[in-house]
């Protein structure tokens, strides 16, 4: 295991937001000392009512296009990346879940800035991944237009 504050097994959590860029581009500037490696996954959410294994062409294309631009960003820095599409009933157990087996040393992932009955809210997400999470986590938020 890598020592304090130093990752070598960089996990990027992406959710299709406009800021999964960015979220990218700290984790390549990380991940520049040899030896680091990325993983890039993209959960899509089932629905309760489909089975885990169903096929939704939209959401599937979507997520691998996802991928495919993450994939992109981390060639600009000339790094690799191995990607995922996995399924899941929720996101952030499957995020933790995969970082776990994966071995992540660090989670970085983005948060769109949102509001619930007009205060700023975390979703359901990350804080499950904050708890859960075996490893570190940089958590990235949207800037706020004022």
């Amino acid at each position: 295991m890598a020592h304090k504050g130093e990752a070598t097994r960089i996990m990027i959590a992406l959710n299709g937001h406009e800021m999964d860029e960015e979220t990218v581009r700290i984790a390549c500037r990380m991940a520049k000392k040899p030896g680091v490696k990325m993983y890039a996954v993209h959960i899509l959410e089932v629905n309760r009512s489909l089975p885990l294994g169903a096929v939704i062409e939209s959401q599937v294309e979507r997520g691998e296009d996802i991928l495919v631009k993450a994939e992109q960003l981390v060639g600009e820095y000339q790094l690799e990346c191995e990607t995922e599409l996995v399924q899941a009933r929720d996101t952030g157990p499957a995020i933790v879940g995969e970082a776990e087996e994966w071995k992540a040393d660090l989670i970085v992932m983005g948060l769109p800035y949102k509001r619930r009955f007009g205060d700023f809210n975390l979703g359901k997400t990350v804080p499950y991944v904050l708890k859960f999470a075996s490893c570190q986590v940089i958590l990235f938020r949207e800037h706020l237009e004022q």
